[in-house]
């Protein structure tokens, strides 16, 4: 069995997954020899930022599993490998500690208006301006995946009520009122004061908050995405921050990245940019090694590895996402 890896591995993580598959040939493509080498895979684990041949990946018939060391499927989940055999399961919830942390930066930095205060600093104004709270509000988690339930667990200190929709609404946190489906995602904006988007990017949740949808949400709201850019229209957001209609927005992801330089949100005080940074980690390629042990182990053995997607959905289903950073 030949494994061939593309992730940012060093020697300590290509022995650590030598031991967990001893007969297997280990070979680390990177990004430079990821195509090459992908069509004499049997498993692939990393996540290929170049363009792959999957045409030929699919003709040479050898790849049984892949073990993504991202979240997000764009990368591997084409139209030929959604209909093939092969296995696919995701780093889904693996990164929600690091995620959950970089929202509180978002949410906190726009609250306390920090972009003003940066700004202000940057001119030497030792100037009192209001600030907003926390305390009190109702947050709004769309999306309660391993992501969603990292942030339930660590926004559950802070006095605020919780609600959150989610494709699959099962298994509600207690701390959550109220756990609805999908469909009832206009009914969760209007509720909301603060709106986090921890969704995946799927057919049903590209462009998802365009202009009519924005414009369900509370005046004076604030909006964070954590998850994929492409679930925000740009040009919508601009237009409902400049209006007033949203308080501010906290954006880890952007729908193109990187943003463009000609981008109106670069100048806007009420947002927080930060470039697609929220799952990283001094830990990423540790955790993302032990991940791919455990699941090789359970493909070795003949079981489902965690974090199995539905294909044609693009994420996996609650009952399989990996739990062990969670508990």
């Amino acid at each position: 069995m030949r494994i061939v890896l593309c992730y940012p591995v060093n020697d300590k993580h290509i022995a650590q997954i030598q031991a967990a598959a001893p007969d297997a040939e280990i070979v680390n493509a990177g990004q430079e020899r990821v195509d090459e080498l992908l069509p004499t895979a049997e498993v692939f684990i990393g996540h290929a930022k170049v363009p792959v041949d999957w045409d030929r990946v699919l003709e040479a018939g050898r790849l049984r599993w892949i073990q993504s060391s991202a979240a997000g499927l764009d990368h591997c989940l084409v139209p030929g490998v959604i209909e093939s055999d092969i296995v696919v399961s995701s780093a889904s919830g693996l990164f929600a500690p690091q995620v959950a942390e970089q929202t509180f930066a978002l949410l906190l930095g726009l609250l306390r208006q920090l972009p003003l205060f940066f700004r202000a600093e940057s001119k030497r104004e030792f100037v009192r301006l209001p600030t907003d709270d926390l305390r009190g509000k109702t947050v709004g988690i769309v999306g309660m995946g391993g992501n969603g339930r990292m942030l339930v667990k660590m926004l559950a200190p802070w006095d605020v009520r919780m609600i959150a929709t989610d494709y699959y609404p099962v298994d509600a946190p207690k701390e959550v009122e109220h756990l609805w489906p999908a469909d009832k995602l206009d009914l969760l904006l209007s509720e909301s004061d603060i709106v986090i988007l921890t969704l995946p990017l799927f057919a049903e949740t590209l462009g998802l908050f365009d202009r009519a949808r924005i414009a369900k949400m509370r005046p004076g709201s604030y909006l964070i995405n954590v998850a994929r850019g492409s679930i925000v229209v740009e040009s919508a957001l601009v237009e409902a921050l400049a209006s007033g209609h949203l308080a501010g927005a906290g954006l880890d992801v952007t729908e193109v990245e990187p943003l463009a330089e000609t981008s109106l949100l670069w100048d806007d005080a009420k947002v927080i940019i930060t470039p697609h940074v929220g799952a990283q980690s001094s830990r990423r390629v540790d955790d993302s090694t032990d991940l791919a042990c455990i699941n090789l182990r359970r493909y070795l053995s003949g079981q489902e590895p965690y974090n199995r997607v539905d294909k044609k959905l693009g994420f996996p289903h609650p009952s399989v996402v990996y739990r062990g950073n969670l508990q």
